[in-house]
């Protein structure tokens, strides 16, 4: 008693420690390329704002269109249900949370747009737009008025605009610096990008404001917005944008689709172009598999039909937008662009609903998983990091609340980090 018991073997210990010294190379690439979900918020959309639009009250002014279409359109739960589709069961609900999420934090994530939606300006007047953008960031996180996510979108590094965009970096970057410093929610978005070489030069570009500033090696990251064929496939044959994110050295915090320059790229016509095209999930598949386990988030695109005008319109785009919405979240593409007021609405109704209508069938699943107790579905690992990774997403945007989760599961959050591999700090 109390001694391990002996069993045979046939490999020596030095079979082992072979292959252990054979493999130790790849065990150090796998841990670099592949570190896993960073564990911060990711948010369900990003609002472009022209950078010559935005204002101090950018935000609050979306989220009272919102709430003006929402109250115009589909005054009361069962009104909205009827226009979307959404289960009974589920309408008062998603309708409260709408509601209130509206008037707590309309917009996510926030880019004052200095590339397709700001267009060739006057040098001084680009440059001055830019140092407002960034004493308006600066003062909004100063007073609580900020998304959890801002930043601009800059032009590309395309030889015509590279200068340009170079400069408006800069000085955007700079004034953050001067007002007090970069906000731990800063986001830069590198568009039409083409090749991995121009990702590496904004890596040097980077590198090169943390040394002017003093600051730590790394603190700035960037999106790689995914518009043109070149960056999904290479003049050689290959998946250009796994290239790029290894290009970002560590430095690329997503990937976005952007849905009408990609379409135009690949010849399809205006009246086609959507995030459901054929040629838009070949790229978003791409973009899926290369990013897959790397840390870098994915966001689909948006649509162009506004939801404006008289009450049928408004109910056929947001109809449209709904379901766009809900295709995309039921692929794992959980962030989209939304381009007006009036789309908020039925962003997060879709979302909503998503995570309300697979919570407690989730969180069954996992509470089982995490007991042990079987049932009808036997889960692994892997699945029990996807329901955790889907219960955490709810909680992140408002979907779902901590106490609901904790009844359904018996778990608290820190347990959902672990299921889902995340670090203990999830919020950004």
């Amino acid at each position: 008693m109390g001694q391990q018991e002996t069993v045979a073997t046939s490999l020596a210990d030095t079979v082992r420690e072979g292959i252990g010294a054979a493999l130790a190379q790849v065990d150090a690439d796998l841990a670099r390329r592949y570190p896993g979900d960073p564990g911060t918020r990711q948010p369900v959309h990003t609002v472009y704002v022209p950078g010559d639009a935005f204002a101090a009250d950018t935000l609050r002014s979306w989220g009272d269109q919102a709430l003006a279409a929402l109250d115009a359109h589909a005054p009361d739960a069962g009104a909205l249900a009827a226009v979307l589709g959404i289960p009974d069961a589920l309408a008062a609900d998603v309708h409260d949370r709408v509601r209130a999420k509206l008037v707590r934090e309309p917009i996510e994530d926030l880019r004052i747009d200095f590339e397709d939606g700001y267009g060739p300006r006057p040098d001084a007047e680009e440059d001055a737009a830019a140092a407002r953008a960034a004493a308006l960031v600066a003062a909004a996180y100063e007073n609580g008025t900020a998304a959890p996510y801002m930043g601009i979108r800059m032009k590309c590094m395309e030889a015509a605009v590279r200068d340009r965009g170079i400069r408006t970096l800069d000085i955007f970057l700079t004034g953050l610096m001067e007002a007090g410093g970069l906000p731990g929610g800063l986001v830069l978005t590198l568009p039409k990008v083409t090749y991995a070489e121009q990702v590496t030069a904004m890596v040097r570009l980077l590198e090169a404001f943390e040394k002017a500033r003093g600051l730590e090696s790394g603190r700035v990251g960037f999106e790689i917005q995914i518009e043109t064929t070149q960056s999904i496939l290479g003049a050689d044959g290959r998946a250009t944008v796994a290239r790029m994110i290894e290009a970002a050295e560590g430095r690329a915090t997503s990937l976005h689709y952007g849905t009408f320059d990609y379409s135009a790229s690949c010849g399809v016509s205006a009246a086609h172009q959507s995030l459901d095209h054929p040629v838009a999930d070949h790229a978003k598949a791409v973009m899926q598999v290369a990013a897959a386990g790397t840390g870098v988030r994915l966001s689909d695109g948006s649509t162009n039909v506004l939801p404006v005008g008289t009450t049928d319109r408004v109910h056929e785009a947001w109809r449209l937008h709904h379901g766009l919405v809900s295709r995309s979240l039921a692929r794992a593409y959980y962030q989209g662009w939304d381009m007006h007021p009036a789309h908020l609405p039925t962003r997060y109704a879709a979302v909503y609903a998503f995570y309300r209508g697979g919570l407690e069938q989730a969180a069954a699943r996992l509470a089982a998983y995490v007991a042990k107790a079987g049932g009808d579905v036997m889960d692994e690992p892997a699945t029990a990091k996807a329901l955790s990774g889907y219960l955490l997403r709810g909680l992140d945007c408002g979907a779902v609340d901590i106490a609901e989760v904790a009844r359904l599961t018996g778990l608290t959050r820190a347990d959902l980090n672990a299921l889902a591999g995340r670090p203990t700090a999830t919020d950004a």
